[in-house]
C-alpha cells in the first residue's frame, strides 16, 4: 500500500477538511442509528405504558428523537458540503501537482506516451482518486468508529448480543469487502488502462479521420473503438454486478443478525432481565447499525481502481527528467553567440548516434543554416540547444556559458522558435499572440502582425483579433498560422531565433511571402535555420551540411553548392529526431 502512503502525504494540506468531513459523517450515522433505536423504544414504551395504564414522561425521549432527526439532517448536509469542498480542493491540487511534474518531462520523456493517454491520466485517473477519499477513506474510518461504539452499546445490555453483533458486522464489514476487493482488483486495474486506450483510440480516429477515410480504414478504426468499449463495459458490468451481490449479502447479514438477536433476547425479556421496550430498541438498532458497513464492499471495489490510477500517475511523476537543472544560480546572459563543440548525442534505444562530433560557431547577430536530409540530425541540434535533451558528450555554449549551467527557463526566455509545426491554441488570435508576451498592448500586437504580413488578413475578419482559430488553428491556412508564429516570435523579441523548416509544406507564393517576413524578423538576431530546402540559404552567413548525424561540408552558399544539392536530394529513412 505504498501508493496510499504517498497519496496521504499529498493530502496533507487538506487533512483538516478531511477530518471535519469524517466527523460530520460519523455524527450523521450516529444520529440516524439513535433516531431508529430511540423511536423503537419510545413506541414500545408508550404502548406498554398505555396497556398498563400508567403515566410516562415522554418529553425526554421525544426531545432525543427530534434532536437526532435534526442532527441527522444538518449532519448529512454538512457532510456533503465539507466532503465536496475537500474533494474539489484535492482534485484541483492533484492536477496542479501532476502538471508541475509533467512539465519538466516534456517533450523528451513524454514521447513514449500517447496524448490521449496523458489526457486520461490528467482527467480520469485523478478523478478516480476522488473515490479514495469520499468512498474509501471516509467509509472505513466511519465504520471503525461506529462499529466500536455499537459493540460497546450492545455489551452494556448483554455480552452475547455484543458478540453476535460483532460477528455479523465483521462479516459484512471485512469479509464481504475483502471478497469485493479480490473480485474488483483486476477489473479496476483494467479499467484504468482501458480508459486511456479508448481515449487514445477516439482521439486518433477524430484527428486522423481524413486519412482513415482516404484509405478506407474507418470501419477498422470503428471496430477497434467498439472492441475497447465492449471490454470497458464488461468490466464495469462485473463491478456493478458484484456491488449488487455484496449489498444483498449485507442485507442478509443484517436480517440474520436480527433473527438471532431476537432468538437470544426474547428469553431475556421473559426472564425479566431485559425490559420489553428495549427489545424493540435493540431490533431497530441492529438493522440501523449495518448502515456503517454497507459502503465498505463498494469502497474496496473502488480501491483497486484508485490504486491503479495512482500507480499510473506515479509512473510519470517518478520519471527522471531528461535534463538536470543547475544547482546554483544561472549566469546572466549578456552576449548571444552560439557554440557547438564536439557535440554527440544518441536517443534511447537508437541503433546509431543522432549526432557525432558536431562543431558549429554562430557569432552574435549572424545567421547559420543546418542543411541535411530527413533523419540527418538537424532537429536534434534544436532539441539540445533548447535543453529538451542533454548532450552525451561535448558542450553547447550561449554567450560563453555552458547551457548546462543555465536554468532552462532562463535559457528559453532568450530564444524564439518558428517551426514547421506551429501550434495554435483553441482560442482567439489575440490570445495565441499573447502567449509570447501577456502584457503586450493592442498596438504592439498590430505592429508585430504587420511585420509578419498577417495584420491585413486579421483586420478583414469580422471579429478581427478576437477571431477563434479552432483546435490546432484549423480555421487558418498553413501560411497564415506560420505568419502568426512569426508575429509571436516578434512579440517575444528574443535575441536568438530558431527557424525549424519554417516554409515546409507551403506553396511557392506563400513561401516567398513568409521568407520576406522572416528576413525582417532575423534582423539583428542570432539565427539558426534548419532546412532541407534551398529557400533562404542565400540569406545566411554559413551553412553546415549534415549526413546521418555527422558533418559533411561547411561554408557559405557559394562555396558548397554541390554538397548542398547532394544533401537536399538525399533521402534518409524518417526518424523521430527530425
Amino acid at each position: 500500500m505504498r501508493e496510499l502512503l504517498r497519496l496521504w502525504r499529498l493530502f496533507r494540506p487538506y487533512r483538516a477538511w478531511m477530518l471535519l468531513g469524517t466527523l460530520a459523517a460519523v455524527l450523521t450515522l450516529l444520529a440516524n442509528v439513535t433516531l431508529m433505536a430511540a423511536s423503537g423504544w419510545f413506541i414500545a414504551a408508550m404502548a406498554s405504558a398505555g396497556a398498563a395504564g400508567v403515566a410516562m414522561n415522554y418529553f425526554a425521549p421525544a426531545a432525543l428523537i427530534r434532536g437526532s432527526a435534526m442532527i441527522r439532517t444538518a449532519g448529512r448536509y454538512g457532510e456533503r458540503l465539507v466532503n465536496h469542498e475537500a474533494t474539489f480542493r484535492l482534485i484541483a491540487s492533484l492536477r496542479v501537482w501532476f502538471y508541475r511534474h509533467l512539465e519538466p518531462l516534456a517533450p523528451a520523456r513524454l514521447q513514449q506516451y500517447h496524448s490521449g493517454d496523458i489526457l486520461s491520466r490528467i482527467r480520469a485517473d485523478i478523478d478516480a482518486l476522488d473515490n479514495l477519499y469520499v468512498r474509501v477513506l471516509v467509509p472505513v474510518v466511519v465504520a471503525l468508529i461506529s462499529v466500536t461504539l455499537f459493540v460497546v452499546f450492545l455489551a452494556l445490555h448483554d455480552p452475547a448480543l455484543a458478540l453476535l453483533g460483532l460477528v455479523f458486522l465483521l462479516l459484512a464489514g471485512i469479509g464481504l469487502p475483502w471478497w469485493a476487493e479480490l473480485r474488483g482488483r483486476a477489473p479496476g486495474q483494467r479499467l484504468a488502462e482501458q480508459e486511456g486506450a479508448l481515449r487514445a483510440a477516439v482521439i486518433d480516429g477524430v484527428q486522423g479521420m481524413a486519412e482513415l477515410t482516404v484509405y478506407g480504414a474507418t470501419e477498422r478504426q470503428a471496430r477497434r473503438i467498439e472492441g475497447l468499449s465492449e471490454q470497458l463495459i464488461a468490466d464495469q458490468a462485473r463491478i456493478n454486478s458484484d456491488q449488487g451481490l455484496t449489498q444483498a449479502a449485507i442485507g442478509l447479514c443484517a436480517n440474520l443478525n436480527l433473527w438471532l438477536l431476537l432468538w437470544l433476547a426474547i428469553p431475556l425479556v421473559r426472564a425479566g432481565e431485559l425490559p420489553p421496550p428495549e427489545l424493540a430498541m435493540l431490533a431497530l438498532f441492529t438493522l440501523a447499525s449495518f448502515e456503517a458497513v454497507a459502503p465498505l464492499p463498494h469502497a474496496f471495489q473502488l480501491l483497486g481502481r484508485s490504486l491503479a490510477a495512482a500507480r499510473r500517475l506515479f509512473a510519470i511523476v517518478d520519471t527522471a527528467p531528461a535534463i538536470r537543472e543547475p544547482d546554483g544560480p544561472s549566469p546572466r546572459l549578456e552576449q548571444f553567440d552560439i557554440v557547438f563543440e564536439g557535440v554527440g548525442f544518441s536517443y534511447p534505444d537508437a541503433d546509431r548516434a543522432a549526432l557525432a562530433e558536431i562543431d558549429l560557431r554562430v557569432p552574435e547577430g549572424t545567421r547559420a543554416a543546418v542543411v541535411g536530409a530527413t533523419g540527418s540530425g538537424k532537429s536534434t541540434l534544436f532539441n539540445l540547444l533548447l535543453r529538451f535533451w542533454s548532450t552525451d558528450c561535448g558542450s553547447i555554449r550561449v554567450g560563453g556559458h555552458d547551457i548546462r549551467d543555465i536554468d532552462s527557463e532562463t535559457l528559453r526566455r532568450h530564444i524564439a522558435v518558428v517551426s514547421q509545426h506551429t501550434h495554435l491554441f483553441d482560442t482567439t488570435i489575440r490570445e495565441n499572440l499573447l502567449v509570447a508576451r501577456p502584457e503586450a498592448t493592442q498596438t504592439e500586437l498590430e505592429q508585430a502582425c504587420r511585420v509578419a504580413q498577417i495584420h491585413d488578413f486579421i483586420a478583414e475578419l469580422p471579429e478581427g483579433y478576437d477571431t477563434w482559430v479552432g483546435e490546432t488553428g484549423v480555421r487558418l491556412s498553413g501560411g497564415q498560422g506560420r505568419r502568426i508564429a512569426v508575429a509571436r516570435a516578434l512579440l517575444k523579441d528574443a535575441p536568438i531565433l530558431l527557424l525549424d523548416e519554417p516554409t515546409e509544406g507551403l506553396d511557392a507564393a506563400t513561401e516567398r511571402s513568409l521568407m520576406a517576413a522572416l528576413d525582417r524578423l532575423m534582423q539583428g538576431r542570432t539565427v539558426l535555420l534548419i532546412t532541407h530546402r534551398p529557400a533562404g540559404l542565400d540569406w545566411v552567413d554559413q551553412i553546415l551540411v549534415l549526413d546521418q548525424g555527422r558533418e559533411r561540408a561547411r561554408g557559405d552558399a557559394s562555396v558548397i553548392p554541390e554538397a548542398t544539392a547532394a544533401a537536399l536530394l538525399e533521402r534518409a529513412p524518417a526518424r523521430h529526431d527530425d
